[in-house]
């Protein structure tokens, strides 16, 4: 199992990081792909990726966090991309769920400071989405050359058929598993398996049946399973195809 999207960074693991970390990799995850927010975290995950050999880091700017994008806050980015664990720039994007996020055009400045920084060095990006679907796609399609996955995907089968005709991915976690995710399954029925990665977003979004609780990357064992229950295939494949894609997109070693 391969999580493509994690925050072991967070607080919420200050007082068994590393006890976790170890059991989760015993448990069978190969690696983890731990995402920044904003500088203290892209640099936090980088430590984390020196430290865990099986994890590797992405680094930027979460919409949540655009307001602290001053000075010298994009060279800082692209400093740390030399690190050859860095895999990503992420997470970027836009988040319109909250009136006191900032405000839309900070949002956007950053967002496309970024994307453009993937445009000048080649690396992937990871998407956050949300309540902001139309704005979001307009932006990435500026950058034909860029290309990336969209995490924690929450928007419609016709965008995510727009997204495979751009060169996107998507990444589904415990969200897939929960009784109110109406559209996701739809979504995950019409894309090919090799469109598709898997994440679990920890500590956040726990799959049932542990919804609730504090997320873990073994637990990705529960959204492989939904997944193979929506396309009729064995739990195997889907674990061997989405490893595929996530070793092929990250450009992780071929015996992670």
């Amino acid at each position: 199992m391969i999580d493509c999207h994690a925050h072991y960074d967070s607080e919420r693991y200050d007082s068994d990081r590393d006890a976790i970390l170890k059991a989760i990799n015993a448990n069978g995850v190969k690696a983890i792909i731990n995402a920044g927010c904003d500088i203290p975290s892209s640099q936090a995950s980088v430590d984390l990726a020196h430290k865990y050999g099986f994890m590797y880091a992405c680094v930027g700017f979460q919409p949540e966090f655009a307001a602290d994008a001053t000075g010298d806050w994009l060279s800082r980015i692209e400093a740390m991309l030399a690190d050859k664990k860095v895999v990503a720039i992420g997470e970027i994007g836009l988040d319109y769920s909250h009136d006191n996020y900032p405000s839309k055009q900070k949002q956007a400045e950053v967002f496309e400071a970024q994307l453009d920084l993937a445009r000048r060095t080649g690396k992937k990006v990871v998407i956050h989405d949300r309540d902001a679907h139309f704005d979001t796609l307009a932006a990435v399609k500026k950058y034909p050359e860029v290309k990336g996955v969209f995490h924690c995907y929450a928007g419609s089968v016709e965008m995510a058929k727009e997204l495979q005709s751009i060169g996107y991915m998507i990444s589904v976690g415990g969200v897939l598993t929960f009784k109110n995710a109406r559209v996701l399954p739809d979504v995950i029925k019409a894309l090919p398996l090799e469109m598709i990665l898997t994440e679990t977003d920890a500590p956040y979004l726990s799959p049932v049946p542990h919804r609730g609780e504090r997320n873990r990357s073994d637990y990705i064992s529960y959204v492989l399973q939904k997944i193979a229950e929506i396309k009729g295939v064995e739990i195997e494949t889907v674990k061997a195809v989405t490893e595929a894609n996530a070793v092929r997109f990250y450009g992780l070693p071929q015996n992670v």
